[in-house]
């Protein structure tokens, strides 16, 4: 008698934009080839990333009516969807602020289900209740809490007193051998920011300072910005009145920007907090040194200071741009951080991430 497959729901807000989000398009590859039968739901229509499994686009009709009857619509959907397919796990990778709307989920959408909640940042409003009664309301009984740091495992605990927890990191995924090329004319040497311009969480001023302390501009080194969101023309403006607007590039986003990291000097991550940054892992696996602030979350898991990038403390442009310096002048020290980066993120890589969903889902 052949064994049923697992059948395996992931909810996600959407499938591009961030890397919460591309996590989860990357975890659908992960599980596909534990030879799970995944289907993913995406509450918006963003849909930029490569994924595996079936899907289904809530958000289509979201564009289509939002009014109270088109919320109606898809949250009965939504029910229906889950209840025919009869799913063995849901893994709800979302952010979950409010209280209330996560309860009705909880109390409608999930009754029945083995539910798997994701904790992608270290900023834990976005994801858990303040109040730690609210809290094991929500997900006291959940299949369990999976945290992508170990830092975030710690807070939680530390908290809000959650046993039923563990940490499972998000995985580098290779697509394909194939990179696709954009068409952006890039300088010939230069750094790189690529994510989200958001300055209130990604700190890009910070960035921005450190490299106008640095010699990178002089040393004929610019800087890239690659991203969208609210803050490009405040920095835009910012790097005018610091007489950067030569220096610093600002490209769009781009749901695969591999073949610009490969022909990076190295990556840089300047957040306030984060949870497991992409970015950094990302970099690393196409053999590109990073140099990220020692934020809260994953900066500290991922970088082996001096072996495969450099971390330095947050909020300082001058450690960063002392940081910057290191990587131009000391080649030796760079070639080093260079040979060790594709090895130094083998831990996290789909085959080994794997491993650790397996034992959580059998």
């Amino acid at each position: 008698m052949t064994k049923q497959r697992l059948k395996i729901a992931i909810i996600t807000s959407s499938l591009g934009g961030g890397g919460a989000q591309k996590s989860s398009a990357n975890l659908s590859f992960v599980l596909s080839k534990l030879d799970y039968d995944v289907h993913i739901i995406s509450i918006l229509n963003q849909i930029d990333y490569e994924y595996q499994g079936k899907l289904l686009n809530l958000g289509k009709l979201k564009d289509q009516n939002d009014s109270i009857f088109g919320k109606i619509k898809r949250f009965r959907l939504f029910y229906n969807y889950l209840k025919s397919e009869n799913f063995d796990y849901i893994i709800d990778s979302r952010a979950r602020p409010t209280f209330f709307k996560q309860l009705i989920v909880n109390t409608f959408l999930y009754q029945n289900h083995k539910v798997i909640y994701i904790i992608h940042n270290y900023f834990l409003k976005r994801y858990l209740p303040s109040s730690t009664t609210l809290a094991k309301l929500l997900y006291g009984k959940a299949n369990k809490l999976v945290c992508v740091s170990k830092e975030i495992e710690n807070l939680v605990v530390k908290s809000h007193g959650f046993k039923n927890i563990t940490t499972i990191y998000n995985p580098v995924v290779n697509y394909s051998n194939e990179i696709l090329e954009v068409s952006f004319n890039l300088p010939q040497k230069f750094i790189l920011y690529f994510g989200r311009i958001n300055d209130k969480v990604k700190n890009i001023s910070l960035l921005i300072d450190g490299y106008n302390q640095s010699k990178l501009a002089r040393n004929n080194t610019k800087l890239v910005i690659l991203g969208d969101g609210p803050d490009i023309t405040y920095l835009k403006q910012k790097t005018v009145d610091l007489q950067l607007q030569h220096q610093i590039v600002f490209l769009p986003y781009c749901a695969d920007p591999s073949s610009i990291i490969k022909r990076a000097l190295f990556s840089v991550l300047s957040s306030r907090y984060e949870g497991f940054p992409m970015v950094l892992i990302e970099s690393l696996s196409f053999g590109i040194p990073v140099v990220s602030v020692d934020c809260k979350s994953g900066p500290s898991e991922v970088i082996n200071h001096k072996k495969n990038g450099l971390l330095v403390d947050n909020h300082n442009p001058i450690a960063l741009a002392d940081a910057f310096n290191e990587f131009i002048e000391n080649k030796k020290l760079y070639n080093h951080c260079k040979e060790q980066a594709k090895q130094s993120v083998e831990k996290f890589s789909a085959d080994i991430i794997s491993k650790s969903w397996l034992n959580l889902l059998k």
